[in-house]
């Protein structure tokens, strides 16, 4: 099994570079809205087709307003029937049930933001465009380069919509200007949000924020837990490009150099693979539009792949799960890393000619540069090919732990995580079949659910079972890293990612900003028609509370542990202290004779 693992990923490398050539694009991704009945008798999920807490949501009815006069009626049908409903963006990409409404299941509206997609207006003098909240970031990147604007530093991955990704603080790496997170550009926002009165016949009410009112700061990261984004307008930049060098150094002392070099490169980022004890830095920098290169980022995991080599793959990773074999995923993570660093890591010197990465730096206009996800284009081919995640092909699947921990406290983390790397050296190989730890720079916000401090973002991804509460292998290491970074390091999670226990103490760690959120809440939805038992739950109100202890849920991060029940014990795993971070609960195997 180990040998056929060696094989995997350069046969999947080399498979994507033919599809590549030919032209052949995935299996656009389905629909994350299903009825049974017309628009009635739905359920709702992510992109990934799972919530954390492995629960279904069932509403009564979606809705797909087409513009922003048919979302106000929407709004008010539900509004004056005290109707919970919640904003849906057509791949829905966060993790966490922020897509499904409160209340009594089945009762609820979901409202697809998916036909709310059009350019609304442009100023070209001021360098601001105004959009539908739904409209995809690839297509906002595209319509901006038509008239030569960049739009600023934005998430990797081209799916997800405007309304979502700012509503959930969602950003790229930068520290420089205003930094990476895309709402910090937000200079003019529309919502259609609840009425207890009639107002001109409706029971909803347009509010139109501009730059100066404080309201915006609520707005720009919502949870949508305020109404329904209709219309944003961004603050864009002459376009311009990028030039991209990754660089691949040993892992010493890499720590001390992080707050240096986000200081020092505009869109840089960094990727650790601990089990291989290297790092690489992405020297990633703005250049004259003028600059020589016509390159392309089309980064490997977000193209289309053959769904047969996909299932494969998941599947030799249940073996090693099955087997207890670390060391298996140690092998294929080495191999999968060496061959995508050979290749660029999707990134194209020449998109139109056969070799297509011909060494570094990569240069191109920043619309093409700053993000990717080119396996949501072309037609459906009957699922022969799909994004890697696609639910339909039991494929790839996963869970992600992201926080962002102030610049101030990064040296002494990964001080403590390499401590813990060093007692398990394979424990953390399965993270780099999933590119390791990817770390990103973020500025401060003065939005109310941003980020505190200039902080390092850092995505952990790394295999879920599809069976609940089912123990995954070296489940303690990771369950302590994440402590670690959330309680001992102060992270704050990303609104959009994270397991259960990533919320928990959430809203204390913005001081008196989460309770002037709060505020703003109470104000634009009284009767909390837009919020639900999860919101409530990471907000701290209501009596909520996203932890679910239940037999088997630290497995599934629904609670830390402090019960041996909320392991595994049948299987070997017992809640025990952290190694490193003794105040830490984790579900550790033990050995019993």
């Amino acid at each position: 099994m180990v040998a056929l693992s060696c094989m995997v990923a350069p046969m999947a490398v080399a498979l994507l570079a033919i599809w590549t050539h030919i032209g052949v694009s995935a299996s656009p991704p389905g629909p994350v809205i299903k009825c049974t009945s017309g628009n009635s008798n739905c359920t709702v999920t992510n992109g990934y087709g799972s919530f954390p807490d492995w629960t279904t949501c069932q509403v009564a009815s979606v809705a797909y307003p087409a513009n922003e006069s048919e979302l106000l009626v929407v709004v008010s049908n539900a509004s004056m029937n005290k109707q919970k409903m919640k904003a849906v963006s057509v791949y829905s990409h966060s993790i966490p049930k922020l897509s499904c409404p409160g209340g009594p299941s089945g009762a609820g509206l979901a409202i697809s933001t998916m036909r709310l997609n059009h350019v609304v207006s442009v100023d070209s003098t001021l360098m601001r465009m105004t959009v539908e909240s739904g409209i995809t970031l690839r297509a906002l990147i595209d319509a901006a380069a038509q008239i030569d604007l960049a739009v600023p530093p934005s998430p990797y991955w081209l799916g997800v919509t405007l309304g979502g990704l700012i509503s959930t603080g969602s950003h790229g790496s930068s520290l420089f200007g205003k930094g990476s997170a895309v709402h910090e550009y937000v200079v003019g926002m529309r919502l259609v949000v609840p009425s207890n009165e009639s107002i001109n016949g409706y029971y909803a009410r347009i509010v139109d924020l501009g730059e100066d009112d404080p309201d915006l700061l609520a707005a720009k990261v919502s949870l949508g837990v305020l109404g329904v984004i209709s219309q944003v307008t961004l603050q864009l930049q002459p376009m311009f490009k990028r030039s991209i060098t990754n660089r691949v150094l040993a892992d010493t002392a890499f720590e001390s150099t992080i707050a240096t070099f986000g200081a020092t490169t505009e869109f840089g980022d960094l990727t650790w693979y601990p089990s291989q004890a290297r790092v690489v830095y992405r020297d990633d920098v703005r250049v004259p539009i003028s600059t020589v290169g016509n390159g392309e980022n089309d980064f490997t995991g977000f193209r289309s792949q053959l769904s047969l080599l996909i299932v494969a793959t998941r599947g030799i990773e249940e073996v090693f799960e099955a087997t207890q074999h670390s060391y298996g995923k140690c092998v294929q993570s080495r191999v999968q890393v060496t061959t995508l660093l050979e290749t660029g890591m999707g990134l194209k010197n020449s998109p139109r000619s056969i070799l297509e990465f011909t060494g570094y730096p990569v240069i191109g206009n920043h619309s093409k540069m700053q993000a990717a996800g080119s396996c949501l284009n072309g037609g459906d081919d009957g699922l022969f090919t799909a994004c890697g995640w696609d639910p339909r092909i039991q494929g790839l699947f996963f869970q992600q732990m992201t926080f962002s921990i102030p610049l101030t406290n990064v040296t002494n983390f990964f001080t403590d995580v390499k401590e813990l790397r060093d007692m398990y050296p394979t424990a953390l190989c399965g993270t780099e079949l999933y590119s390791g730890f990817l770390m990103r720079f973020v500025r401060n916000s003065t939005a109310y659910l941003g980020k505190v401090d200039d902080s390092l973002d850092i995505d952990i991804t790394y295999y879920r079972s599809r069976t609940p509460a089912t123990p995954r292998l070296n489940e303690d290491v990771l369950e302590e890293i994440e402590q670690m970074a959330l309680f001992k390091y102060n992270g704050l999670p990303h609104w959009g990612k994270n397991r259960n226990i990533g919320f928990l103490g959430a809203r204390a760690k913005y001081g008196s900003k989460g309770d002037m959120f709060v505020a703003a809440m109470a104000r634009y939805d009284p009767d909390g028609l837009f919020s639900s038992e999860w919101t409530d739950g990471i907000l701290g109100l209501r009596g909520a509370t996203v932890v679910i202890e239940s037999k088997g849920c630290a497995l599934d991060g629904l609670c830390v542990c402090s019960l041996d029940e909320h392991c595994a014990p049948d299987e070997g795993y017992y809640c025990q202290p952290g190694v490193v971070y003794t105040e830490a609960r984790v579900c550790r195997r033990i050995n019993v004779s």
